[in-house]
């Protein structure tokens, strides 16, 4: 009996040598979530992690609230969760690695060369992979090959934005945390910049 086609094509050196080749193709190109930068990670009482990130830039909606793709450089964005470290505290009744809402977040942009700033604020976005976080499309003040500090503000929900319950009040009291503020500088965006969803 004769090996079929796939029989003999499996046992041809030359047809591995080439399907490592294509996999090894397919494994390096990067999608949006393996090319985010992540630039610090934070956890603040009681028990929420944030992760800093800069992200290839995108269409986001609507419109008239989010900067074009076609004038952003880069996305800033936080993933904000109760914590999953076993580590740290979280409060009963949280799901741990769930999204924390109405947190807000403000990003200082500064070109360190130049010492222009812009300054965003963040605001809820979902997409496929992370699915709930903070964000904002941005327009580097300066030319992507530039570095920037970026300082982040984190300020709690303000009092008509979230209502609090005795047993919660009792445990941990108010607001929901304190307000924190985290300064990172030396960043290049410049690969991020030229990164690409599609």
């Amino acid at each position: 009996m004769h090996p079929t086609v796939t029989e003999r094509s499996i046992r041809h050196p030359l047809i591995w040598i080439l399907t490592f080749v294509v996999l090894g193709v397919l494994a390096g190109t990067p999608d949006a979530r393996a090319q985010e930068m992540i630039i610090g990670e934070e956890t603040i009482d009681p028990g929420i992690t944030m992760i800093f990130e800069a992200a290839p830039k995108d269409d986001v909606t609507p419109y008239e609230q989010n900067l074009a793709e076609s004038d952003t450089d880069i996305h800033i964005e936080v993933l904000a969760n109760w914590a999953t470290n076993p580590d740290v505290s979280v409060p009963d009744g949280v799901q741990r690695g769930g999204f924390v809402g109405y947190m807000r977040f403000f990003a200082t942009i500064t070109n360190q060369a130049t010492g222009e700033t812009d300054k965003v604020a963040l605001i809820p976005h979902i997409t496929l992979g992370d699915a709930m976080h903070y964000a904002r499309n941005v327009s580097l003040p300066g030319s992507p090959t530039d570095l920037y500090t970026v300082t982040f503000d984190v300020r709690p929900p303000a009092e008509t934005e979230l209502a609090f319950h005795k047993s919660w009040r009792d445990a941990h009291g108010t607001p929901l945390f304190q307000p924190a503020t985290y300064t990172y500088e030396d960043l290049d965006f410049e690969a991020m910049s030229a990164a690409t969803r599609r």
